[in-house]
């Protein structure tokens, strides 16, 4: 990859390798997005590439909810409310990028800054719990 747009720190792990893989995989699919912004077809890609996003970050939302109600989590409600927030930002900026690629930069400063502060916050309370309650994730 060229850029990073986002680099893995071990800040934002978890200890949850699981999770902290899907964290990565979402990472590098964001700065796979960055890495077209320059690129000529980037109208082409980038559609597509978005769609991957969504797609992963559903499979990766659905991994983290299914821990929950496994271990009995209990901020679920809220925590899922933030993802299905999220997914709906994801479309909202594919349908807008159609008819205006100049909200691109936009999307990627809301991506980064989103993902960061959710994996910072969000999820290290989810982390927490699962240590505080001796919780081992495989």
């Amino acid at each position: 990859m060229s850029n990073e747009f986002i680099r893995w720190n071990d800040l934002y792990s978890l200890g949850i390798e699981k999770i902290d893989n899907q964290h990565k995989k979402l990472i590098e699919i964001i700065n796979k997005i960055f890495d077209f912004l320059s690129e000529e077809k980037a109208e082409v890609i980038i559609p597509e590439i978005i769609k991957e996003l969504k797609d992963y970050t559903q499979y990766h939302f659905k991994t983290e909810e299914d821990l929950f109600e496994q271990y009995d989590y209990p901020d679920t409600e809220d925590h899922r409310l933030k993802h299905q927030e999220f997914i709906d930002m994801i479309g909202k900026w594919s349908n807008e990028i159609k008819n205006n690629k100049n909200i691109l930069y936009e999307m990627m400063n809301f991506l980064r800054k989103w993902l960061l502060e959710h994996i910072l916050h969000d999820d290290r309370a989810y982390g927490k719990f699962f240590k505080d309650n001796n919780i081992q994730i495989n």
